[in-house]
């Protein structure tokens, strides 16, 4: 697994210690940056193999946990076994995979549509219990109108449907 920063180490960490020993890190004793430890913030983990292609993304809009080493080690360890769009990660791929860990800041609600730059903000869709969340800056997705698109469409809400639009940044480490 690749990543330079500490707080994608710490991802990576997360990823081997559970997929070759089944095992939690702990974000005490196994050493995890102190400025996760003291923050608390949504993150998402984002998987991508050598060639770029996404291999699992998982994360959380909002805080869940007690601090960011839980979330970020959390997340990580869901983005290499539970995202529903891949078969779990094996030892044999560990060194195929790249890792990037998004913090997100807290969602802020869009009054109008010309708030939105799908290069600087992600954006998260919401109608009734449904929500859909795209990050931003991804290859492919130029424009306002298709960053929507996506995040109705993982949100399974209809584009005529009433829904509320939430923009949000990230801090991104590789």
């Amino acid at each position: 697994m690749k990543g330079n920063h500490p707080f994608v180490k710490w991802a990576i960490k997360s990823i081997e210690s559970y997929i070759l020993h089944k095992q939690m890190v702990d974000p005490i004793k196994d050493g995890a940056p102190e400025e996760l430890l003291k923050r608390r913030a949504g993150a998402f983990v984002s998987l991508h193999l050598l060639d770029g292609s996404l291999r699992g993304c998982i994360g959380t809009f909002m805080p869940t946990k007690a601090n960011l080493a839980l979330e970020v080690r959390d997340n990580a360890i869901a983005a290499a076994t539970e995202d529903p769009r891949f078969e779990p990660l094996t030892p044999d791929e560990l060194d195929e995979v790249e890792v990037t860990v998004d913090i997100l800041s807290e969602p802020e609600k869009v009054t109008d549509l010309s708030q939105l730059d799908p290069k600087k903000y992600g954006v998260i869709v919401a109608s009734g219990y449904r929500r859909g969340l795209l990050l931003p800056d991804l290859p492919g997705v130029d424009n306002v109108q298709e960053q929507l698109r996506i995040a109705l469409r993982k949100a399974g809400i209809s584009e005529r449907e009433r829904f509320d639009v939430y923009r949000f940044t990230v801090e991104r480490y590789h």
